[in-house]
């Protein structure tokens, strides 16, 4: 085929990506398999072939990705269900003062998104928002928005949460690196969308925080299988999260002294590359927070076995979208597209982590799933990349522009709008100028400061 129909055709396969999921209604997995079966058929690939790079594409990105997703999930739950997330931010609040406690809330929102979900961590610390807004008259978005700026910006940036880790995967990044270049541009787009970005709107828009009687009666109906008694301690919690971001790190700059031939390979580095793979550091650390957290703390064998079958209900359905974007990226190879875009690209002056942003936020704009957009752009700039000699902390930050495209303008296609709305009680307009805004400066921010370390890197 010449590149002009190839591209026409992977032109038409995002548009039938994107009528699956928004007219049809048809689930993102069965979306992106058959979009990626139309691709492989359109491009003139053989029958056989097609199902083949199916297979292989969902084999490749499972085999891997569904492991650490899986442990996370289950390390993410037991800190959750112990009582860790509150912890935490109980003890910030009380060491730095209420003055003082929009920094404390993005901190801890930053915190806890690393092993939870972003939605569990922000219904488990919502009541602290309203509480601080009640006992200080002030908007409930003074509180609310720097909590969403940390748990978004963790949660887009930051592995084992499964956009991160899956773009990764697909892009052949180190996790190491992801994690702490996520780190190094989270925390200061952090700052700027949470406490920065909030002081300015809750100005502008006053919330109002629910009646005391209907937030208990709320907190009465959930379903907790576990009453935590006592909460765990704060340098118990942080240690515990640390643990397998530490050892990943460890890892990669161990690898990265030996590529330097800074010091040279043996055991030591054997070592230090299989605690600190993903796989060993995370389940390091559910057999220390189920251990610690639980166990030490009166929690018996069926409640620990019980919290780990609950957190993976809602990772199945993560995984599966996440292998089929490993399914359509493997089209997207096999079928000359990701070449043919590659050979284009390279002759142009156009940067990858530029495209990588643009491509994540049309796809977010449209589509609305962060997670969805993500594996899209990271399919399309995946055979791209190997064209270029591109350093592993280059790599590392094209992830992160892609994570900061599936981020921007959040609006009336996400779930996460509906549910920011609903539980602050905000009308959609104001979500718009809330939420959505927030969204669009951790979005802008990060790329560009994404794009800036890349010039130099």
């Amino acid at each position: 085929m010449t590149p002009a129909l190839l591209i026409s055709t992977t032109i038409a396969a995002i548009i039938l990506l994107l009528v699956l999921v928004l007219w049809v209604k048809l689930h993102p997995f069965l979306s992106l398999l058959i979009t990626a079966i139309f691709l492989g058929i359109a491009t003139g690939m053989p029958l056989e072939n097609v199902t083949e790079a199916i297979e292989t594409g969902l084999g490749g990105t499972l085999g891997f990705v569904a492991t650490v997703v899986g442990i996370g999930t289950i390390f993410g739950q037991i800190l959750e269900s112990s009582g860790g997330t509150e912890a935490l931010a109980q003890t910030l609040i009380k060491r730095y003062g209420a003055d003082k406690a929009h920094y404390s809330l993005m901190l801890t929102g930053f915190l806890v998104a690393i092993p939870v979900y972003f939605e569990v961590g922000f219904i488990v610390l919502v009541p602290v928002v309203y509480s601080l807004a009640r006992d200080t008259k002030k908007s409930v978005l003074y509180f609310a928005i720097p909590l969403l700026a940390g748990l978004a910006v963790t949660h887009t940036f930051i592995p084992p949460t499964p956009g991160p880790v899956a773009t990764a995967d697909m892009l052949g990044a180190d996790l190491g690196w992801v994690i702490l270049m996520g780190a190094v541009v989270g925390l200061p787009v952090a700052f700027l969308a949470g406490p920065l970005f909030g002081t300015f709107i809750a100005k502008k828009i006053y919330v109002a925080p629910p009646p005391v009687e209907e937030i208990e009666s709320s907190s009465k109906k959930e379903d907790n299988d576990v009453k935590v008694k006592k909460l765990p301690s704060f340098g118990m919690v942080t240690a515990i999260i640390g643990i397998p971001l530490i050892l990943m790190i460890i890892s990669s700059f161990v690898e990265f002294c030996v590529k330097q031939e800074y010091i040279a390979d043996g055991r030591f580095v054997e070592i230090c590359s299989f605690i600190g793979h993903p796989f060993t550091a995370l389940i390091i650390a559910t057999l220390l927070t189920g251990w610690l957290l639980c166990s030490r703390r009166g929690f018996s064998r069926a409640e620990v076995l019980n919290i780990s079958s609950k957190a993976l209900a809602p990772a199945g359905m993560i995984i599966l979208i996440i292998g089929a974007g490993g399914a359509l990226k493997q089209m997207l190879i096999e079928s000359g597209v990701g070449g043919m875009l590659a050979n284009i690209i390279s002759q142009t002056n156009f940067p990858p982590i530029v495209l990588a942003f643009i491509i994540a936020a049309v796809v977010r704009l449209i589509l609305g799933s962060a997670t969805v957009s993500m594996i899209t752009a990271a399919g399309i700039i995946a055979p791209i990349l190997d064209v270029y000699t591109i350093s592993e902390i280059h790599r590392a930050l094209i992830v992160l522009s892609i994570a900061s495209g599936a981020t921007i303008f959040s609006h009336v296609n996400d779930s996460g709008f509906w549910l920011i709305g609903k539980y602050l009680r905000m009308t959609e307009v104001q979500t718009l100028k809330s939420w959505s805004i927030m969204e669009t400066i951790i979005a802008v921010a990060g790329f560009l400061l994404s794009w800036l370390l890349s010039i130099f890197v």
